[in-house]
């Protein structure tokens, strides 16, 4: 049964004796975080259910965590480009909070501050973002992810205004469900591990809520978006827990695309051992525009980032070594240089958020700027292989 709110989309679902209401708001709307408390405090919930994994949930209830990031553990254990795509794709939602005056998530903030006040349980549905992330890139070619990074980059660089009007038709799922529909024609790749499975995630989650807590009346705050998938698929997982289980899984992908990197540098030092071994001048003037080519671009990349001028010289020096290790990007030297040269303040990580939503603000902020130069310096380096292959000498 489909009602409104306040012109907010509501979803009542009767399940093995529990009554599910599927509330329906956008992400980024005063009126959605008013209808969200005015419900919890009017209505008799035992459960309230929120479209926030672990990690995001710890954002809303401690808001200065971002300026706790230790950037050089970030940078150790490869967290730059799941925090680069995690800003990314909150920067366009930061970008139109900033044109209403309200933050991102509001009816999610309202819905925790309303369930607490009440002394009423939480349930935490969404799946992981970073567990949607590795999905989403698991399930597409190679050639798509750049198709991926571009949508971010994107996303980040846009200034397209849009009005409160636009964002208040998001509520009714016009608009959404007409972009989704659109989307899924063109890349169900992409469309089925970030909206249809996690539809299927939250509904587990609701069915596992229900089986384990048995509560009689459960708000589901959603974005709008999401009612129609939820309603289609709450009970109809044979066991939840399993379900979850599943889709929290990351995809294997075939061995052999393991092997590249390995067959790529073996290729490189192959063709350096034949060419010195047929002319050593040859060889070493192999050698030395590798250097440069490589070194080049990715100091190029560190200039560009407006990199400290010592940050651009290690970019430089490293980028035609790392490129002939696995698993180390020409961007981490750099990145690391950079972090050490001109280490962010706290400032930096308080108005991280904001300054994600804005291309002057990737430069002005210490941390995205580190987050440039790892993106800027990689792929410089990989500009600078693909120069080096097409105008060395041996190719000639």
């Amino acid at each position: 049964m489909t009602q409104h709110s306040n012109d907010e989309p509501i979803v009542i679902i009767e399940k093995d004796g529990t009554r599910i209401t599927l509330l329906g708001t956008a992400h980024v709307s005063k009126a959605s975080a008013t209808t969200v408390k005015n419900l919890i405090i009017r209505e008799n919930f035992d459960l309230v259910a929120i479209e926030l994994c672990q990690n995001r949930y710890n954002s809303i209830i401690d808001p200065d965590a971002l300026t706790r990031i230790d950037i050089f553990d970030a940078i150790k254990n490869g967290k730059l480009p799941m925090i680069t795509a995690s800003l990314a794709l909150g920067a366009f939602q930061q970008r139109i909070a900033d044109q209403l005056g309200v933050e991102p998530g509001a009816d999610m903030r309202a819905a925790v501050r309303a369930a607490n006040e009440r002394d009423i349980s939480i349930a935490l549905i969404d799946r992981d973002i970073s567990t949607t992330f590795k999905r989403i890139y698991r399930s597409i070619p190679w050639y798509q992810r750049f198709k991926l990074f571009a949508a971010l980059t994107a996303s980040v660089f846009s200034s397209q205004k849009i009005s409160e009007d636009e964002i208040e038709q998001l509520k009714h799922g016009d608009i959404i469900e007409t972009s989704f529909n659109e989307f899924a024609e063109q890349d169900m790749d992409l469309f089925k591990p970030l909206i249809d499975e996690r539809d299927q995630f939250m509904a587990a989650k609701l069915d596992a809520s229900i089986e384990e807590k048995q509560p009689k009346n459960i708000l589901a705050v959603v974005g709008a978006g999401h009612l129609k998938g939820i309603s289609r698929y709450i009970g109809s997982a044979k066991s939840p827990n399993e379900t979850i289980a599943e889709l929290n899984q990351i995809p294997v992908t075939s061995k052999w695309p393991k092997y590249l990197p390995w067959i790529f540098i073996a290729s490189i030092l192959l063709i350096f051992s034949w060419v010195f071994y047929k002319d050593t001048k040859l060889g070493w003037d192999l050698a030395i525009s590798w250097v440069l080519y490589n070194g080049a671009f990715s100091a190029l990349g560190a200039a560009i980032a407006t990199a400290h001028p010592l940050t651009i010289l290690t970019a430089f020096i490293s980028a035609p070594i790392t490129s002939l290790i696995f698993g180390v990007t020409a961007g981490i030297p750099a990145a690391a240089a950079e972090a050490y040269l001109r280490h962010p303040h706290v400032k930096d990580f308080s108005e991280l958020r904001h300054d994600a939503s804005t291309v002057r603000g990737w430069w002005k902020n210490r941390v995205t700027r580190i987050l440039l130069i790892f993106i800027l310096c990689t792929i410089g380096s990989g500009l600078g292989f693909w120069f080096w292959l097409a105008f060395s000498k041996f190719t000639t």
